[in-house]
């Protein structure tokens, strides 16, 4: 007998300031400013017999917090890996430190605003 899969997912909130390098000059993104982000991490996987759950939401929640503790009103810039901090390259940075606690991530959402944001599903992920 196969078990149901699943998706779950928490999101989290920081708050951050930032600018973009590497973009045309006179484009706005290249002066520092700061976004409300809010990144949502999903891990996929069976649904367990015994506990009817994939993960449990706070394994989720440890896993985040030390990389939230590296990037809450910070100016991303500065953090290694981070030189360049568009919402794609922060993404593939917290999937990175993510999968070594989290190998059943599947994505990670990055919104810098109500309207913009990335899904980042990983190497070898459609």
């Amino acid at each position: 007998m196969t078990s149901a899969q699943a998706e779950i997912f928490r999101e989290f909130t920081f708050e951050a300031a930032h600018r973009l390098p590497n973009v045309p000059n006179g484009h706005k993104c290249a002066r520092l400013h700061g976004h409300s982000y809010r990144v949502i991490v999903h891990v996929s996987g069976p649904v367990g017999e015994q506990t009817g759950w994939v993960m449990d939401f706070g394994d989720l929640k440890a896993a985040f917090c030390p990389l939230e503790q590296q990037l809450d009103h910070y100016y991303l810039n500065d953090v290694p890996g981070l030189e360049n901090p568009t919402s794609e390259n922060l993404a593939r940075w917290i999937w990175e430190r993510l999968t070594p606690r989290l190998p059943e991530l599947s994505a990670v959402t990055v919104r810098e605003t109500c309207t913009s944001g990335c899904i980042y599903r990983g190497p070898g992920h459609a």
